[in-house]
Formats: structure tokens, C-alpha cells, sequence
């Protein structure tokens, strides 16, 4: 389904009866990365996995921030009235989930984010260097080079969110240890969970798993 939500058209699919849940993607990515996951959640929650602007069917605009996505997804739960929604973001996904968490985090009732870093420093030298080339390659597609430029969060901006956050990261993920560490430092009562063995994306893209923890946070 399409909504317009000012000057900016998205695509998202609604899927499943109960509790609200949104899911956001990572970068250069779709909503099509959690089939398998919303299989699963859509039995207990009804599900909105949105196609950030830019990505998947959703319009692109002249210029990419994280800022104006999460301002999208403020305006999608303003506009169809979704009470109090769990918001999931993946990476990107994450970044804007944070930024939705800081700006009106009234509106959720609970994020849940994984494999987010809180600058481009936050990510490994060899992720940088893969998304650099992945740049070059792309013909310095804007969406790409986002990675290298931002998000840029300050302590303090973290330090107002006051929504319960569940923070995700594999021990092989591309985000140093040491910045999700600081997320959990400075997001106050915030929980973190490095999970043994896996990568960034492992146990997100086209995966259960990501489902289920989503469930088990959310039951604790």
C-alpha cells in the first residue's frame, strides 16, 4: 500500500491482527528482507513493514538523512493513527528508530533496534572501506555515501530517550562492540544482547530468529 505523507510517498504492507509493530530496513534495502520474520509475527502482532524513502517502492527524494526518515515514520503513525506501535529498525533502520525514540518518543511504546552505530567511527575499518567501494561502484549513489556521513548522535540526545530500548548486536558485527556499549550507556534502562556467533545482518535478513527475540523482549 502507498500513503503520502506531506511532500514524501511510501510504500509499507500491513500484515497480521494484535499489537502494533513496525519494522524498518536497512540501507539500500526493502521490507522484503523480514518475509520470513513477519510470517512468524503476524500470528501475535499486525505488522507494518514500510520501504524507507528512497528504497524498495517507495518515491526518492533529492537528498538523504536519517532525520527526515524518521520524520516519515513519525507522520505514518500520526496519519493512520497506530496506538502506541513496538518499533524495530534494522542498521538504518535503527539509526531512525533512535531518532524517532528522541524526538517524540510518545508514540512508541518500545524500541528495538540492532547493528546500529552512533557515527560513522562506530563502524569497523573494514566496513568502511566495503561501503566506500560499494559507493565508488555505485556511481556515488547519495543513499550509500549516508553511511559515511552519518548519523552523528551526541551523548545528551540519547540520553533523552526514555522509551524501553532492546539493543542488538552480533559478536561479528560490522558496529564496534564499543559503540553499541555506549548506546546502552547512555540510553537510560535500556537492555543489550550480543549475540554469540552472529553477524550484522545474520539472524535479521530473511530470518527468523529476529522474530523471535522480538517476542521474547517484548514478554519479559
Amino acid at each position: 500500500m502507498y500513503i503520502q505523507l506531506d511532500g514524501q510517498v511510501l510504500y509499507y504492507e500491513k500484515t497480521g491482527e494484535g499489537k502494533p509493530l513496525i519494522m524498518l530496513h536497512g540501507n539500500n534495502e526493502s521490507h522484503e528482507i523480514f518475509n520470513e520474520a513477519i510470517e512468524v509475527l503476524s500470528d501475535t502482532y499486525t505488522v507494518y513493514a514500510i520501504d524507507s524513502r528512497g528504497q524498495g517502492m517507495s518515491a526518492t527524494p533529492k537528498e538523504f538523512h536519517y532525520i527526515d526518515m524518521a520524520y516519515d515514520v513519525i507522520r505514518f503513525i500520526e496519519t493512520l493513527k497506530i496506538e502506541k506501535p513496538i518499533l524495530y529498525g534494522f542498521s538504518d533502520g535503527g539509526i531512525i528508530g533512535l531518532h524517532v525514540a528522541r524526538l517524540n518518543g510518545e508514540l512508541i511504546s518500545k524500541l528495538i533496534i540492532s547493528g546500529v552505530n552512533m557515527s560513522p567511527k562506530g563502524l569497523k575499518g573494514s566496513a568502511i572501506s566495503m561501503i566506500k567501494k560499494e559507493y565508488k561502484k555505485s556511481n556515488y549513489n547519495p543513499l550509500i555515501g549516508l553511511m559515511l556521513k552519518e548519523p552523528n548522535f551526541f551523548d545528551f540526545e540519547l540520553e533523552q530517550i526514555n522509551v524501553p530500548t532492546y539493543i542488538l548486536a552480533g559478536s561479528k558485527d560490522m558496529v564496534k562492540s564499543s559503540d553499541t556499549k555506549k548506546l546502552n550507556k547512555y540510553i537510560k534502562g535500556s537492555t543489550m544482547k550480543i549475540l554469540p556467533g552472529e553477524t550484522h545482518s545474520s539472524y535479521v535478513i530473511h530470518s527468523t530468529r529476529i522474530a523471535e527475540l522480538i517476542i521474547d523482549y517484548d514478554n519479559s
